[in-house]
């Protein structure tokens, strides 16, 4: 059977996370975590003094993660998207959340001044779904609310509709 590949991206704090792993619970596919691999393979290219985090060697990223991509039936979750190839992506989730429960969810992971205020301007001008715009064909690209639980429920059972009807339309 042939399986999509997902993307899941927004700014930081939006619920990528929390979507991603549930939605690969509840269909199967599997769940990668963009930074997780960045970590466990040291996919850096140094450090960020100003933001405090790694600087993503993105070329690493995309080799480690092209056969699994290939294999398809892949839910990739990272805050950032023009670098992925194309070609991976059947279709491209952008979480959008309100600013006020941004803020919140930031401070609590002890984000500094500068951090939380470039992320919550960032959500604000809408530089992630701008990006995945540029980076992805217009139609693949789909905007959800990502706000509260009731959202998260209808976000997964609206993608599991995409995945079945997608697994429909590709099986011969």
């Amino acid at each position: 059977m042939v399986l999509p590949n997902i993307l899941i991206t927004g700014t930081p704090g939006v619920g990528k996370t929390t979507l991603g792993k549930e939605l690969a619970c509840r269909s199967g596919l599997k769940y990668i975590n963009v930074g997780d691999v960045a970590r466990e393979g040291a996919l850096y290219n140094g450090y960020d003094d100003e933001y405090e985090c790694p600087i993503l060697d993105e070329e690493k990223v995309v080799d480690e993660l092209e056969n699994q991509m290939a294999e398809g039936g892949v839910i990739v979750d990272y805050h950032g998207c023009d670098f992925f190839p194309e070609r991976w992506f059947h279709v491209v989730f952008v979480l959008r959340t309100d600013n006020s429960i941004l803020y919140k969810r930031l401070e609590t992971r002890g984000y500094n001044e500068k951090k939380l205020g470039e992320n919550i301007e960032c959500e604000i001008f809408q530089v992630l779904y701008e990006e995945a715009m540029l980076s992805y064909k217009e139609d693949i690209v789909h905007q959800l609310p990502s706000n509260t639980p009731e959202e998260l429920e209808d976000n997964i059972n609206q993608i599991l509709r995409w995945i079945e009807q997608w697994v429909k339309s590709h099986s011969p």
